[in-house]
């Protein structure tokens, strides 16, 4: 890893239960740590994949008063229209790419590995995929949107992702990252990418927060994205 994550503790991991032929990153929302996913995602396990869940470092974060909590990047506001911290997404982005790098060189093909994230964590997710070089199997992105959407299509110029799979996850309670944002980001996303492989799902009730049937969904996705191979 590079960057700002140099201070951060090493990711959690669930190991798959037998050689590992898939790997999904999933990074945590604003304040959180990888803890908490890594013990929701070990309920929710397929034996072949290896689940892998970053810390984000801790810095100052400006929609907090300046509190210093563990953050992917700095937010400024959660308004449709605020400013954006363009260099440290940028940056955060880049040690998520590292982290795949260091994956696949473990031997697993980018193609079998899949991002996704809360919140926070999910925007990261989706600009992630739309800028990197490598090629992923898909994202899972609960409860966000997409940042510096200013910068694209053009931040997609030469991404080979065009065909992967996004699911979009959503309460129509959330008082935080509004539905609204994550409804305009899917249709966002399928002028980016293949439209057909765009799937947003709303949660009745649900607040800025996960729940068993939004669970359910996230493993259905992973199990058809990531399947088991003919030789395991």
């Amino acid at each position: 890893m590079c960057g700002n994550n140099m201070s951060a503790p090493l990711p959690a991991i669930v190991p798959a239960a037998r050689k590992a032929t898939a790997a999904v990153i999933f990074l945590h929302g604003l304040g959180d740590t990888g803890h908490g996913w890594a013990e929701t995602f070990a309920n929710i396990r397929i034996p072949h994949v290896k689940y892998i869940f970053p810390h984000a470092p801790t810095m100052p974060v400006t929609l907090n008063f300046g509190m210093n909590m563990p953050s992917w990047f700095n937010i400024y506001g959660l308004s449709f229209d605020a400013e954006e911290d363009e260099s440290g997404i940028k940056r955060a982005s880049d040690n998520i790419k590292a982290l795949i790098d260091q994956e696949v060189q473990n031997g697993i093909p980018s193609h079998r590995i899949m991002l996704g994230g809360f919140s926070q964590g999910g925007a990261l997710s989706l600009y992630t995929a739309l800028t990197t070089q490598q090629k992923l199997a898909g994202v899972v992105a609960l409860s966000c949107w997409l940042p510096l959407r200013s910068s694209f299509p053009q931040a997609t110029a030469n991404c080979p992702n065009k065909d992967m799979h996004v699911l979009q996850c959503h309460g129509d309670a959330d008082p935080l990252v509004n539905q609204a944002f994550g409804k305009m980001t899917a249709t966002m996303m399928k002028t980016l990418i293949n439209d057909t492989n765009v799937t947003f799902k709303s949660y009745q009730g649900l607040s800025h927060s996960s729940c068993p049937e939004e669970l359910v969904d996230v493993k259905q996705f992973i199990e058809k994205l990531l399947p088991p191979i003919s030789d395991e």
